[in-house]
């Protein structure tokens, strides 16, 4: 059923509430997952406008997905990663329509109220713009 999952991570604490749903999903219906972290500082926002060299947050993020493909394959699962640049919604639907992705996984934080209307921009933006199911797992629990 899920060919493909696009795996939203976000290079914090919260990525380990969701990757063993995540492992367990690709096992079961042998699915390659696509790891996607999108860099959003200013020098990965205007990486290509300024024909900039990769940030230390840039090579943080790709050391990170490298770091947690590798667990990923260690348990026998097809993973491959990319680095996007930007708006994180934007390349998250961006990159999971040109993958061909057939689920995108992302995980909440638990805001409430005000915090939502500044943190839960890519959530909001993303279930309701994907053309594909979204997998949410709550990161607090």
């Amino acid at each position: 059923m899920y060919q493909k999952i696009l795996v939203a991570l976000d290079n914090s604490l919260t990525d380990q509430a969701m990757l063993p749903h995540i492992a367990a999903l690709a096992k079961v219906h042998g699915s390659e997952l696509l790891l996607l972290h999108v860099s959003d500082g200013w020098a990965a926002r205007n990486y290509n406008r300024f024909q900039l060299a990769d940030s230390e947050e840039m090579k943080d993020d790709r050391a990170y997905l490298e770091k947690v493909a590798g667990d990923l394959r260690a348990q026998g699962i097809t993973v491959r990663t990319h680095l996007a640049l930007g708006d994180p919604a934007t390349e998250v639907l961006k990159v999971a329509s040109e993958a061909v992705c057939d689920l995108i996984a992302m995980t909440t934080h638990g805001h409430r109220f005000l915090k939502d209307l500044i943190y839960g921009s890519t959530i909001t933006q993303v279930r309701h713009r994907a053309k594909v199911p979204v997998l949410l797992v709550n990161a607090t629990k």
